[in-house]
């Protein structure tokens, strides 16, 4: 690991340290101030932490400005924060008043240490790792409540959620709580309804599911077509695969047994049935190992812009960000192990160039063998020395995370940063062991030896359910020329510039334009608002000069009044914007 990476794990590390001791330190706040609590978990979050609280009500803003003085004193009085291990029947007496915590250590497997931290007189089931007092505790600050189940089950318990973050320095914090307020602001649900993109209609159609409206599907199908433009250049062949199949490929695969609870699947009487793909791999390893394959056709390179659809517990819905029903932009590379290093390469040149299309920065991490995995070592440490290889000739420095891979293979991670500085996991490029075992996947070498393929996945976009989202935060609704739904406005005057807007809208279709004509029977300054509210790139307005002229007066969102223009200079500053 470089020293730069080593540094961005140290810190990481700290950080994350002092905000997992700032969730005991309002743990034993809440105790202090309200002793008939019972207590959830405190984990550590991105940009934060929470705690779980069983409580009569839902917290208030006052007790917020309590527990936070109760948290100053805490911290002021540094108490250290001290591991100590019990036998089960030990800690199973330790908690005797604590419902939620005796499930939890009745659930740990019989090997599994009991660890318990204690602070002064406040004591917590805990794992850690912990800061060495509770002094080091610098700024924080209480953000939100919400309620939720107890281990995500809506049958269980309704807890009260407190969430709160913390840094190192005022100035930290107060960068932070500006980027939440700047966060809200572009919150992708709101901007979503304000620009017509997307509705959800959790009561009718169930939660998590995403109905496109007609700006949305626009711009849904504008990144989907230049996805699908990028595959053909490097070469991917695309499929389609069903949504619905047998239930004993799924028991093939492992999905039955690892993944069943996140399926949607219809058994019959007899045990058998179908399931709703959660993914589409299953159905590439059918697709490739339907004939005999020879190692003069490798790599297969196949893509899918799949609809998957996951079972998620009800009440984790979130705009576009956590649905049951999405679009993947998968695909599968099944090579020799020769063609291994040059194909993971290429993906991840691939990745680079999109996410730079959309002016992301990157963080990029190796994630290596899980302790739960399958496969021999050496077939390990050839796929961790493909990846890191790969890196040097792509000129990317991974972060290395042992442990962290997925159960089939090693795995190298894209985390994207957006325009507030929020991180995001992104892309991903994985090998797989698994499936070319499980659904027996061979090719025939150079030496007339069957032999399996290596198989690669990679997902650039991931969901473009989600990945929009982003986009709509990220931009603000903004979106460049090139993505947006409505690339131009044309606001005619009066009716009899009806006429000449229906041309001028007409031109611009035939240079690969997307406009919309303005047809209501406003002024022109409230058409201009409106178009403004929607941040369509282009007004073009249309009164008689313009019409006598066979001119445009062109306004931009971002820069105002652009004067009077020909339509074959509109379209030429048009062009090249949208190559930006």
């Amino acid at each position: 690991m470089n020293e730069r990476a080593e540094q961005i794990m140290d810190d990481s590390e700290a950080l994350d340290r002092m905000r997992h001791t700032a969730s005991h330190v309002m743990a034993q706040a809440v105790c202090r101030l309200f002793p008939e609590v019972k207590l959830g978990i405190g984990p550590t979050i991105q940009d934060g932490f929470y705690y779980d609280f069983l409580f009569g009500r839902e917290f208030s803003r006052d007790d917020f400005a309590a527990i936070e003085a109760e948290m100053k004193r805490i911290i002021k009085e540094s108490f250290p924060l001290e591991r100590f291990v019990l036998s089960r029947e030990d800690a199973l007496e330790r908690t005797a008043d604590q419902p939620f915590k005796r499930e939890l250590i009745r659930d740990l497997p019989p090997e599994e240490e009991i660890s318990f931290y204690r602070q002064g007189e406040f004591t917590d089931l805990c794992r850690g790792p912990h800061a060495a007092t509770t002094r080091e505790v610098k700024v924080f600050r209480i953000l939100s409540t919400s309620g939720a189940y107890w281990r995500g089950d809506e049958k269980q318990p309704m807890l009260q959620r407190i969430y709160g973050t913390a840094f190192f320095t005022k100035g930290e914090l107060a960068a932070y709580l500006k980027r939440l307020k700047e966060a809200e602001k572009r919150d992708h649900r709101k901007l979503g309804a304000r620009l017509g993109l997307f509705e959800t209609f959790p009561e009718e159609a169930g939660s998590g599911m995403v109905f496109w409206l007609e700006e949305g599907a626009k711009l849904r199908e504008t990144l989907l077509s230049w996805a699908r433009r990028i595959n053909e250049q490097e070469e991917y062949k695309e499929v389609i695969t069903p949504h619905l199949i047998h239930t004993k490929m799924w028991e093939k695969s492992g999905h039955l047994a690892n993944f069943k609870s996140h399926m949607f699947i219809a058994m019959e009487e007899d045990g058998e049935g179908m399931g709703v793909k959660p993914m589409n791999c299953p159905g590439h390893m059918l697709l490739f190992g339907r004939k005999r394959r020879s190692y003069r056709e490798l790599p297969i390179r196949m893509a899918e812009f799949g609809t998957v659809y996951r079972n998620e517990k009800g009440g984790t819905m979130h705009g576009l960000f956590r649905v049951r029903g999405f679009t993947q932009d998968d695909a599968h590379i099944f090579c020799r192990p020769d063609q291994l290093q040059g194909e993971i390469v290429a993906v991840l040149n691939h990745t680079r160039m999109i996410l730079e299309r959309f002016g992301f920065k990157w963080r990029t991490f190796l994630k290596g063998r899980p302790e739960k995995s399958i496969g021999d070592d050496s077939a390990w440490e050839r796929a961790e020395k493909a990846l890191e290889e790969a890196a040097v000739v792509a000129g990317i420095e991974p972060v290395f995370v042992p442990k962290d891979g997925a159960f089939y293979g090693p795995k190298i991670d894209f985390e994207i940063e957006d325009a507030l500085g929020r991180d995001w996991q992104c892309s991903t490029i994985q090998i797989d062991f698994n499936l070319p075992e499980r659904f027996n996947l061979k090719y025939v070498n150079e030496h007339d030896v069957e032999e399996a393929p290596v198989l690669i996945h990679r997902a650039i976009f991931g969901s473009f359910e989600r990945f929009i989202g982003i986009l709509i935060e990220h931009y603000g609704g903004s979106f460049p020329l090139w993505l947006a739904p409505v690339q131009a406005i044309i606001l005619p005057i009066a009716d009899r510039h009806q006429e000449t807007a229906v041309a001028l809208a007409t031109h611009l279709e035939s240079a690969g334009i997307r406009p919309k004509i303005e047809g209501r029977n406003e002024t022109i300054g409230k058409k201009i608002r409106a178009a403004e509210i929607q941040r369509v790139p282009y007004m073009l307005v249309l009164g008689d000069r313009e019409a006598e002229n066979a001119t445009v007066s062109v306004r931009h969102r971002d820069e105002g009044d652009l004067g009077s223009m020909t339509t074959t200079e509109l379209l030429a500053r048009m062009e090249a914007e949208k190559a930006v």
